[in-house]
């Protein structure tokens, strides 16, 4: 299989350059020059299988021949070692649920993957790799835990200062060892320019071996396909099954929509914003417009220019009309988030954390207009990781999992940065040998 560029400037990849590099030479996102479509005979056999039985069949699909089968299903096995369940929440609706990982977030589940198969591809390999990640949320600590203690590799997390959650900052700014963590004073937005310039710059480039592991690497957001198929085999097959996604880099539904394109009989996507409304404004006027990210209580949506718009472009070959028959729009704000949040938890006894909030209210309108249809959405992250926004609305004590509560005992050890890409430049040099 090759891999080639949304931007279409450079040569093709194989996967091994895809998933090394992260960011193409031309600034532009891997895509898979092809997309299996998956036979009959495999949607007829799906029921009864496990999830980890379906992530290696569609895996073995998605990277057709790019590495041995055997041990294609050794990294997906090892990296996919735990629950999803689908939670029946009301009559139609039903959560997915994607935080029971190791970060009780959905990003375990493409950061522990890209972790294992880098390890694949650079083991015995006597050079180091420095993975730069941008995190406005979960994904710092899904990939630093995911690559927590991997030979040759060092990882650096960039996050915005105060934006993101007690819980989510001790996740990655506590473990030491491989993984820095970068305190920036900006956006999630700034973060992620910069990653994005680090690979452009010519001087960081001979200097150092980068990749990425934010949704920008195709890896990790490959391994996101496998769980669109696992939830459709949990959901009753009497109706229209719809998918509502609680997006902010957008990495989730372009996962959802590649899993559509390999045969998987989801009839419509929905996406969930917060105020953070970019994709809900280009169903509406048909124009791109990122935007400074706006603070919320939905952090981990907080993206004001995502970068997986590309891919979706990509796929619908820049028709917005394309785009707009397969996929709704919804946005709410703070107070609309938390009022869902304490209906579904009055009406059901469900807690929703404040983004799979944004997800049910999505499907919950859509459902409205489509009788027949049920559907699910991505609850993404436990609510525990927001405790304090979730006890205030809710007016509870959720009790801390001990997976979290490990994390909240270690001491932070992250680095204060300016908003500056010279100074982030500078520290990548200075420090490139530890």
């Amino acid at each position: 299989m090759k891999y080639y560029s949304t931007n279409k400037n450079v040569p093709e990849v194989s996967l091994k350059e895809a998933v090394l590099r992260g960011l193409a030479a031309d600034n532009g996102l891997y895509m898979p020059a092809q997309i299996a479509r998956l036979p009959a005979s495999f949607f007829a056999t799906l029921a009864g299988k496990t999830l980890q039985e379906i992530s290696c069949e569609v895996a073995t699909a998605l990277f057709d021949g790019d590495l041995p089968e055997a041990d294609l299903q050794t990294i997906v096995c090892n990296a996919i070692n735990f629950e999803i369940p689908l939670v029946k929440v009301t009559d139609n609706i039903y959560s997915l649920e994607l935080f029971h990982g190791p970060t009780l977030a959905f990003k375990d589940v493409g950061a522990r993957f890209l972790a294992q198969l880098m390890g694949y591809f650079t083991a015995g390999k006597n050079t180091q790799i420095t993975v730069l990640v941008a995190t406005s949320g979960d994904t710092g600590s899904a990939v630093a835990n995911g690559f927590l203690g991997i030979p040759g590799i060092r990882v650096v997390v960039l996050y915005p200062k105060n934006r993101v959650s007690k819980i989510q900052e001790s996740q990655f700014t506590t473990l030491g060892q491989n993984v820095v963590a970068l305190e920036v004073a900006g956006t999630f937005d700034d973060c992620q320019q910069w990653v994005k310039q680090a690979f452009l710059d010519n001087d960081l480039q001979q200097a150092l071996t980068l990749t990425s592991a934010n949704s920008i690497n195709l890896a990790r957001l490959a391994a996101q396909v496998f769980y669109y198929f696992w939830a459709y085999t949990q959901m009753p097959q009497d109706a229209d099954v719809v998918c509502s996604v609680p997006s902010g880099n957008f990495g989730n539904l372009t996962a959802g929509l590649i899993a559509q394109r390999m045969g998987l009989p989801i009839r419509h996507f929905i996406a969930a914003n917060n105020r953070n409304d970019i994709f809900y404004q280009y169903i509406a006027t048909q124009k791109f417009t990122p935007r400074a990210s706006i603070a919320t209580i939905a952090n981990a949506m907080d993206v004001g220019n995502p970068s997986n718009f590309a891919r979706i472009m990509d796929l619908y070959q820049n028709s917005h009309s394309d785009v707009a028959a397969n996929i709704s729009a919804y946005c709410y704000n703070d107070d609309e988030i938390g009022c869902v949040m304490q209906n579904v938890h009055r009406q059901t006894g469900y807690t929703l954390d404040p983004h799979g909030a944004c997800g049910y209210e999505a499907l919950r309108s859509y459902l409205q207009e489509h009788k027949n249809a049920r559907g699910f959405f991505l609850e993404t992250a436990h609510p525990a990781k927001f405790k304090d926004t979730v006890d205030n609305i809710l007016h509870t004590d959720i009790v801390i999992p001990k997976k979290l509560q490990q994390f909240m005992r270690g001491t932070k050890q992250s680095i204060p940065m300016s908003a500056d890409f010279e100074t982030f430049k500078d520290y990548l040099l200075q420090t490139k040998g530890s």
